[in-house]
């Protein structure tokens, strides 16, 4: 049984009250009339801060919902099964403010981004909620007692963590914070109430690499050997970097990471039974190594993070796993990503739907004229300068001269900017311009937002070639490679 009626609680004045941006057809919230540009001021007659509260709030058997729509405040009762969804979509993740960082990293990608984006790509955050629900990594130099209590009481686990260095001077001194020092105290605090954290080096040649970064990782032995996994990622560097200490690596220098990875493994693995350190994907590129067997990734716990992406590719491309492990969106995940409600049970979204695709298909190019790929047409996929020599192979394997590899330079962000997932409409438009009319081209999801848009605003629907958007996964691109499918 579902109610509604007026109220006169007034409006919510702790924070910014999330708005409901689509209400699901039959749901109990649909049946109750909940509509979409309604904004929710209480929940169960409390004030929820983000989406983690909304979500168990909701969760209950009944629930109470104040409201405020077109200047009417109205109370709704909603009976329904406790475990089940409202069928409400929220429209941020955060209600009462963003955690802002107050850290100044030399190598913070945010202070590399180019002016005129979209004003939420330059939020710096430093925010333990959304490293649960996004896997951002938060340094905890703003957590607090009440922070580790929330955690621990509600369970929100796994938490990210950038480590750098375990050295207090040398922390300090990378995050630019006098609190950088004795910040990890807190993570010794999450790993003591049995939160399971993954934790995060990166690397900035001539800072913490070298000797430094062998004393990081003894130092994790030695002070936090519960760590559920430690990722070892190179410093990214665009072509708006103002940081002179701030370089690439070279060849010697990314061999020596690798190598020193590689030493550690065997230790922690001697030590705790477990690898525990892994290397991103990029660095064994750059080292001009060949990537780790998969036996080597312990079951990919960081694959989200940029380790092991190509074996488990490799292994979805040539049949060897039957499930894709999927691609989280990375560096904007929570900037791009619309919060989900399934997130406190540690799921998450990734990947752009078949409706953007589908809307696409109806767009017009700049001559007004879509043409329709033959379903016997050439294919060619796009990808980034480092995905490139990862799915080459794979398709050079298949002994077909009908596929091809494009590969898209990011000449946007410029630099050492080559992952996929920060691809640029105006790069891809400037490789696909060049290209003929008539072929099939496959563009991976992560590089897109769920409303089908690149990071520098341009849509699907301003490219000047039609193309297909599929999953970031290895089993997505076989499928798309031995249908026909159809083309947007």
């Amino acid at each position: 049984m579902s109610t509604i009626s007026d109220s006169s609680a007034g409006t919510a004045t702790s924070g910014l009250a999330p708005i409901v941006v689509a209400v699901a057809p039959g749901s109990p919230a649909d049946l109750v009339g909940v509509e979409p540009g309604d904004e929710i001021l209480r929940v169960n007659g409390d004030v929820p801060r983000d989406i983690i509260e909304w979500q168990l709030a909701t969760d209950e058997a009944d629930v109470e919902l104040d409201v405020s729509r077109g200047g009417l405040d109205l109370s709704m009762t909603i009976e329904k099964v406790a475990g089940t969804s409202l069928g409400i979509e929220v429209s941020s993740a955060v209600f009462d403010r963003v955690r802002t960082c107050d850290n100044h990293c030399e190598f913070c990608f945010i202070y590399q981004l180019p002016k005129g984006m979209r004003r939420s790509l330059y939020l710096k955050d430093d925010d333990y909620r959304l490293s649960f629900l996004y896997g951002n990594f938060t340094t905890l130099t703003r957590f607090t007692e009440a922070d580790l209590e929330r955690v621990v009481t509600e369970r929100l686990s796994p938490l990210h963590v950038s480590i750098h260095a375990t050295d207090p001077d040398i922390r300090s001194a990378m995050l630019k914070n006098p609190r950088g020092g004795m910040s990890l105290r807190w993570l010794r605090a999450l790993l003591d109430h049995d939160i399971a954290v993954k934790g995060q080096i990166v690397v900035c040649p001539g800072v913490n690499d070298g000797a430094v970064l062998d004393d990081t990782l003894a130092g994790i032995l030695d002070q936090y050997p519960e760590l559920a996994s430690v990722a070892v990622v190179p410093l990214g560097i665009s072509k708006f970097n103002a940081e002179s200490a701030m370089r690439f690596h070279t060849l010697a220098e990314a061999q020596s990471v690798v190598d020193t990875v590689d030493d550690w493994q065997d230790i922690f693995q001697a030590t705790l039974g477990k690898r525990m350190v892994y290397a991103a994907d990029e660095y064994y590129l750059m080292a001009q190594r060949s990537f780790p067997v998969a036996d080597r990734y312990d079951g990919f716990p960081m694959h989200e993070d940029g380790i092991g992406m190509a074996r488990t590719f490799e292994a979805e491309f040539h049949g060897a796993a039957t499930e894709a492990t999927g691609v989280q969106r990375g560096f904007f995940a929570a900037v791009d990503a619309p919060p989900n409600p399934a997130a406190y049970t540690g799921l998450r979204q990734n990947g752009c739907g078949p409706a953007e695709a589908v809307a696409a298909s109806a767009a017009p190019t700049a001559t007004g004229i879509r043409l329709r790929p033959r379903r016997s047409a050439p294919v060619a996929v796009l990808t980034g300068a480092l995905g490139a020599p990862v799915i080459t192979p794979l398709i050079e394997s298949l002994g077909r001269t009908d596929v091809r590899v494009l590969t898209v330079e990011n000449h946007f962000f410029g630099g050492n900017t080559g992952v996929t997932g920060l691809m640029t409409g105006e790069d891809v438009s400037n490789v696909l311009a060049i290209e003929p009319h008539g072929h099939r081209y496959l563009i991976p999801d992560v590089c897109l937002s769920d409303d089908g848009r690149f990071l520098d605003g341009v849509g699907i629907a301003d490219l000047p070639r039609p193309v297909e958007i599929i999953p970031t996964d290895g089993i997505a691109l076989r499928a798309a490679l031995e249908t026909a499918g159809t083309t947007t």
